[in-house]
């Protein structure tokens, strides 16, 4: 079951998602793949310190997340992969290396890539490594309001 968070949030505003059952999966494309679900469309969550804050990059499981265009992107000093000792506090309920790209929910700046805009629907990982929730995309970005840059 996706983290009981991410559910309630889910539940309260009303929208609709679809949970999907896969194999224990632990990276993105994986998830996507045992998910039957385009690695294009597949939300890989990733947790960036920005200069002195940590924020969360959410991009297709098909790309990496460039640090130096988060950095540019951002007009920040520094960018850098966060550590799990870092941000893991501010996941309860999920599994590591599950967490979704809801950060509104965890005090944490969402940026996402241009390349998941041109989706209909998302799915990610829905903080267990054999559950991905999929929804509009147009969802996310009303509940998740994430800024959209070049990652």
């Amino acid at each position: 079951m996706p983290t009981e968070q991410l559910k309630s949030y889910l539940d309260q505003q009303g929208v609709r998602y679809e949970v999907i059952d896969h194999a224990p999966a632990f990276t993105a494309q994986e998830v996507a793949e045992h998910a039957h679900v385009s690695g294009h469309h597949f939300a890989k969550t990733v947790a960036v310190r920005i200069d002195d804050r940590l924020a969360l990059a959410v991009l297709p499981a098909t790309d990496q997340v460039d640090l130096e265009q988060l950095r540019k992107s951002t007009g920040a000093k520094t960018a850098e992969l966060a550590t799990e000792e870092e941000f893991g506090d501010r996941f309860p309920g999920r599994e590591v290396g599950a967490m979704p790209p809801f950060g509104n929910l965890y005090g944490m700046e969402v940026f996402v890539s241009p390349h998941l805009v041109q989706s209909d629907e998302i799915a990610f990982s829905a903080g267990t490594h054999s559950q991905a929730v999929k929804l509009a995309y147009s969802d996310f970005v009303r509940l998740v309001e994430p800024a959209e840059i070049r990652l």
